[in-house]
């Protein structure tokens, strides 16, 4: 099966991910990420299209502004190309942490892309009660634990204002103007504990936002994670679990 990848060839500003990343595409399958949402969807379409019209390779330079509906701030130019560099760097698949709290937390999972995913694998299989929500049945992986509760939405945020207000959550969606309404409604029901993945620009529109829609943002915790692990999903989805597990186990 012929295959085009997609690689970071250069940055600027804040991004999703570095100088170096890329992802492999097939007409049917992606392996790798470059950093999820529409950057990463119009990616794809444009590798498959490639791939269709066996055309040559090329490279283009996208803003992450308000037209691809991310708001990081910076810009990220792609290669699309048959053969990667040695250096092109392909996720591996996340390891379950293997640290577990004395009992079992409700664990709401936003987002089946390759964050949500690593962040699913990395979770010890007693420590979470998960459930995992995404806009389409379609978007999750064919192959989940038993022990997470997969639950297609079409209106993540109404289910969010439903949400058990005892739950921790981690949002991880394809959009940011999803990623801001389920912050309010998070913010609005109550919850135990909530991140979002996102960088510091994110962050700050999001914060003005919210407190202009009345609400107190500061008990959302972003950037999530720990930043010396990088931008790769698994070292992501390991800083996240890792400190999450340690937030349960700490006394009350």
């Amino acid at each position: 099966m012929s295959a085009l990848y997609v690689e970071v060839l250069a940055t600027k500003g804040s991004t999703p991910r570095d100088a170096g990343t890329a992802m492999r595409v097939t007409e049917t399958e992606t392996v790798g990420t470059i950093g999820g949402g529409a950057l990463e969807y119009d990616a794809i379409a444009r590798a498959r299209a490639i791939l269709a019209a066996r055309g040559p390779e090329e490279t283009q330079t996208v803003p992450l502004g308000p037209n691809l509906g991310q708001c990081c701030g910076g810009s990220v130019t792609l290669r699309f190309t048959r053969t990667p560099r040695p250096t092109d760097q392909i996720d591996a698949v996340p390891q379950p942490i293997r640290e577990t709290p004395p009992h079992p937390a409700p664990l709401w999972i936003w987002g089946a892309g390759h964050v949500g995913r690593a962040v699913v694998m990395a979770c010890p299989a007693h420590a979470f009660n998960i459930t995992w929500i995404d806009s389409h049945a379609d978007r999750f992986p064919t192959r989940v634990p038993m022990t997470v509760a997969v639950t297609p939405a079409r209106d993540m945020p109404m289910l969010a204002a439903r949400a058990p207000i005892h739950a921790h959550h981690l949002i991880f969606t394809y959009a940011h103007d999803i990623d801001l309404a389920l912050c309010a409604a998070l913010l609005r029901r109550g919850f135990a504990s909530c991140g979002l993945i996102g960088s510091a620009t994110k962050w700050a529109r999001f914060q003005k936002r919210l407190r202009a829609a009345g609400l107190d943002p500061t008990s959302i915790a972003c950037p999530i994670g720990d930043k010396s692990l990088g931008k790769r999903p698994d070292a992501i989805a390991s800083g996240t679990v890792g400190m999450l597990l340690s937030h349960l186990k700490a006394p009350v």
